[in-house]
């Protein structure tokens, strides 16, 4: 019987070297015709687009500025984003006046706080409606910071909030920032630790804190406790060290950051409002922006953009929260619960 493995039962070097290249060469056949292996599916999809909305409010116009933040989801959506995150307190706008008017001067204050309230979110309402409907028809999750009416009690009070929408157009919850930061207490009221929640998208589990809150130690490891991988960060500090606390909390927790700021020039606030008076006369921009997205290792994938409108994009591969988290894990390995006991009053 003919044995054609006979040739090579023999200790010659180049027969087993022949019968090493005929082999290697029939598996590369094999793998082409075949393609990869197909044993963890779920390795194929864990790049995603996500975007960040550096985009200016039509000021304390709940209506127009609703419809510029769904033509904003539009456009995200169309250049391939499935999540799309929008500034702090976009819908109606920042009041920047918490930092430039007295408070004994009431009858301004009076008007002032008036307007935004009738200009405020409640959750559900018809702007809700427009958002989600804006998200489902374009298959985008969306996160978006509004100025929030507490509809549950005396309705005349605000939050300064994050709306979380789903790609299906369903509102997932809502964020309310825990502590206001100085001269904005005369204006929000506090949160509290019902909501420090994150939630499972189709794009990622998506938590967030707003500005000054991402600095708090305690409302972090909520965050991270929650297995969250993509925070969101609505924010209205535009500045150096705002962007390098970013860098830090986005390598502590082993997540991606999607800072959102608004780009606010002079021209876009109406010349209707007295305060305007009290910027200095060469001033341009109230804000200059500087968003940015952060990766899990603390780099900057996308921007800062700086003083103008505009849409950050960068694709983001979850897996470089598996390999970021192999040497710390702050809810992890590196947790340490045996020491540490952590808790969070949800009331």
């Amino acid at each position: 019987m003919f044995d054609p493995f006979a040739r090579f039962q023999h200790h010659d070097p180049m027969n087993w070297y022949l019968l090493l290249t005929l082999f290697i060469s029939f598996s590369l056949t094999s793998f082409a015709q075949e393609g990869p292996s197909q044993e963890n599916p779920e390795r194929m999809n864990t790049i995603v687009k996500v975007a960040a909305a550096q985009v200016a409010p039509i000021y304390l116009n709940k209506q127009k500025t609703i419809e510029k933040a769904c033509k904003t989801i539009e456009v995200a959506a169309q250049n391939g984003a499935k999540l799309i995150v929008f500034p702090e307190a976009f819908i109606p706008g920042y009041p920047d006046w918490v930092w430039l008017v007295q408070n004994s001067k009431g009858a301004e204050l009076n008007e002032l706080y008036i307007e935004l309230v009738e200009n405020a979110v409640s959750i559900p309402d018809n702007g809700t409606d427009q958002l989600c409907k804006a998200a489902k028809e374009n298959n985008i999750n969306v996160a978006i910071g509004i100025n929030e009416r507490n509809t549950e009690s005396s309705n005349s009070s605000l939050y300064n909030s994050i709306l979380f929408i789903d790609e299906d157009g369903n509102i997932l919850g809502k964020h309310r920032k825990l502590i206001p930061t100085g001269g904005e207490r005369l204006v929000w009221s506090q949160g509290d630790g019902s909501d420090l929640n994150s939630y499972q998208t189709n794009v990622a589990k998506i938590g967030g804190l707003i500005c000054w809150e991402n600095f708090m130690p305690l409302a972090r490891t909520a965050m991270y406790e929650n297995g969250t991988q993509i925070l969101v960060a609505p924010t209205w500090d535009k500045s150096p060290n705002w962007l390098i606390s970013m860098q830090h909390i986005a390598r502590e927790g082993g997540m991606f950051i999607i800072s959102a700021c608004m780009a606010f020039s002079m021209k876009d606030l109406p010349d209707t409002y007295a305060f305007k008076k009290l910027y200095p006369d060469d001033r341009e921009w109230i804000n200059t922006g500087n968003s940015c997205i952060i990766g899990p290792n603390g780099k900057i994938l996308a921007g800062p953009l700086e003083a103008k409108e505009g849409i950050l994009y960068a694709d983001i591969d979850l897996n470089a929260i598996l390999a970021a988290k192999r040497m710390f894990d702050a809810a992890g390995h590196y947790a340490r619960p045996d020491v540490f006991r952590f808790e969070v009053k949800e009331k």
